[in-house]
């Protein structure tokens, strides 16, 4: 049995979430968008904004936001809930980009798989770790534990999987 415990830094943690988010996110929001038949947001509202940020109209940008439907963009949020937590079961705590960067998450005191209650407050504790300034997710590169507000409150940790305590 292997003792040495290596917590998953911050880097780490940031590229697997910029990979899941081409691999996970970015994939059901093309769906989510097709199926809402373009009523999730207006796209043509923001290939104009661009123009203008690329015209350095910035100003006019961010004067004109495009609005969005609130039932497509929980519907967009609940899936991408529930499909990262079924990777997380599938995998054992491990989504794609979680997977590909050989770190999973696991229960903080036992180093086991998370259950579905520590899944689902972790998953939801991600929008508190957003608020102010992502400063609960910055919180991991300060910790000895490195881990984040969200791993807090669902009592996980981030471990990369080769060193994982059995």
């Amino acid at each position: 049995m292997n003792t040495s415990v290596h917590y998953a830094g911050f880097w780490v943690r940031f590229i697997a979430s910029l990979l899941d988010t081409f691999f996970l996110a970015l994939p059901i929001a093309v769906v989510v968008y097709f199926v809402s038949d373009g009523n999730w947001f207006d796209f043509a509202q923001y290939q104009q904004n661009m123009a203008y940020a690329m015209n350095a109209n910035a100003h006019k940008a961010l004067a004109m936001q495009p609005q969005t439907s609130l039932k497509w963009e929980l519907i967009f949020e609940v899936s991408v809930l529930l499909v990262t937590m079924l990777f997380w079961k599938r995998w054992r705590g491990a989504t794609p980009g979680k997977r590909l960067v050989k770190i999973k998450i696991v229960d903080f005191k036992t180093h086991q798989e998370i259950d579905n209650k520590q899944a689902l407050t972790r998953s939801l504790g991600y929008i508190i770790s957003t608020l102010p300034f992502l400063i609960g997710f910055l919180l991991v590169a300060f910790r000895k534990d490195k881990r984040a507000l969200h791993d807090l409150l669902a009592g996980t940790v981030v471990l990369y999987e080769e060193e994982q305590i059995s």
